[in-house]
């Protein structure tokens, strides 16, 4: 596969899961919330608080997928083992173990002040330890990307 081909199915991808996180951070979280409140109204008072935090870890995520934006343009100008890729991989990978702690600490806070419950915090923490996974694969990969990049400038100037 080409890279320019690779570049466009990278991208047409993070377009996917743009428009997809949209319509679930957009339309099926508010409306799951709502029917809820509706079942159970004495958690009418939980609703905007667990919706703004859920937007806010929404931020990290929607940042990310820019800097993999930005990979799949460099992957498209054959620059695919790039000094300048793995410094959006470290980026993303930041974002990631961010984005798990805001929903670690906003839950723990939830659960503190009585928002949240016992077993909502334990999920949570599947979600958190998902986002630890992510950072640390993209940490990884930043390692071993800049490793190439360096190992290709070496070759480079060797021919």
């Amino acid at each position: 596969m080409k890279q320019s081909t690779l570049s466009v199915w990278l991208k047409c991808v993070l377009a996917g899961v743009g428009v997809c996180g949209l319509a679930v951070y957009a339309g099926v979280i508010p409306l799951l919330g709502r029917e809820a409140v509706r079942a159970y109204p004495e958690f009418a008072g939980w609703f905007w608080p667990w919706l703004t935090l859920i937007w806010v870890t929404a931020i990290p995520c929607y940042a990310a997928l820019v800097f993999a934006w930005r990979i799949a343009v460099n992957i498209g100008f054959d620059q695919s083992f790039s000094v300048a890729n793995a410094k959006l991989l470290q980026w993303i990978a930041f974002l990631a173990a961010i984005d798990a702690a805001v929903f670690f600490v906003g839950n723990l806070l939830f659960l503190l002040f009585g928002v949240n419950h016992p077993s909502i915090a334990l999920l949570s923490l599947l979600f958190s330890f998902a986002g630890v996974a992510v950072s640390v694969a993209c940490a990884a990969l930043s390692h071993l990307v800049r490793k190439a990049a360096e190992l290709q400038d070496q070759s480079d100037l060797t021919i």
